[in-house]
């Protein structure tokens, strides 16, 4: 099933009243993610663990007049069960609900064999892309379901990468992803909780940098070409999407946001 979602931009308040928590909000497309959100009128929650980067992008969303996010510094990397309830608590006193999760952090130090992957990158990197999404998930659950329509979206990277050499932990961790989403899914069906995996197009990142750095940067799209869309699939324009994985693609003439198709398919 292919959809075109050329015109897919968020109006000021497609997501207006709605909670949304996104993780790596201090860079990449986390950082874009938070600003199409907070465009579209959602009071966003920002994770992250560069605190100065979180606090101007705190005072950029106020200054420029989107509802009062709410700071909540926290490394994933060494996030433990009882950090993630802890916020999860943090979040039930201030909103008393959760109306959306994007899993924007992850980690990539370059490409490495298995071989030679330093031990501590290894489990690094298995922890925050894909053990750290769980226990967020799990603990923000049961403020989920207090939302009459909560989604969770999880970007994803191209499937190849977790089954060629030298992608590492983060390769095989976002493989992993996959049937995570996929769990997710089949044990979430009958609730009101929403799982999709996002799969957007090339993005001009630093992550990918690490390991695309012989090609023209200037030709990928930067992370704001996909994140209204993301946004989009947060509120109303996602309620028909029923399928595991979500793929964004970028036009080959343009970056921007209007450039966008969207195709949906199993996985």
């Amino acid at each position: 099933m292919t959809l075109n979602i050329s015109e897919l931009v968020p109006a000021a308040d497609t997501l207006a009243g709605r909670v949304v928590l996104v993780t790596g909000a201090n860079g990449g497309l986390g950082e874009a993610v938070v600003r199409a959100c907070a465009g579209a009128g959602a009071q966003v929650v920002l994770i992250g663990r560069r605190l100065p980067k979180l606090t101007r992008l705190y005072d950029s969303l106020v200054a420029g007049g989107a509802p009062t996010p709410a700071l909540y510094p926290m490394d994933l990397a060494g996030a433990t069960p009882d950090d993630h309830q802890d916020m999860a608590q943090a979040l039930e006193r201030e909103f008393g609900c959760l109306d959306g999760i994007v899993h924007g952090a992850a980690e990539f130090k370059g490409l490495v064999s298995l071989e030679n992957q330093p031990l501590e990158d290894w489990f690094t990197g298995l922890h925050v892309n894909l053990t750290a999404p769980f226990l967020l998930t799990r603990a923000c659950l049961p403020l989920l379901r207090k939302s009459p329509d909560a989604r969770v979206l999880f970007p994803l990277d191209d499937d190849d990468y977790g089954r060629r050499a030298f992608w590492g932990s983060y390769g095989i961790a976002k493989q992993a992803q996959r049937s995570l989403i996929a769990t997710l899914r089949d044990e979430l069906a009958n609730s009101t909780v929403r799982v999709h995996g996002v799969q957007p197009g090339p993005m001009r990142t630093a992550l990918r940098a690490r390991a695309w750095f012989g090609e023209d940067a200037s030709a990928i799209p930067p992370p704001q070409a996909y994140a209204p869309a993301i946004a989009c699939l947060l509120g109303a324009a996602g309620a028909g999407i029923d399928q595991d994985i979500v793929q964004l693609r970028a036009s080959s003439t343009s970056s921007g946001p209007r450039a966008l198709g969207l195709a949906i398919f199993s996985g």
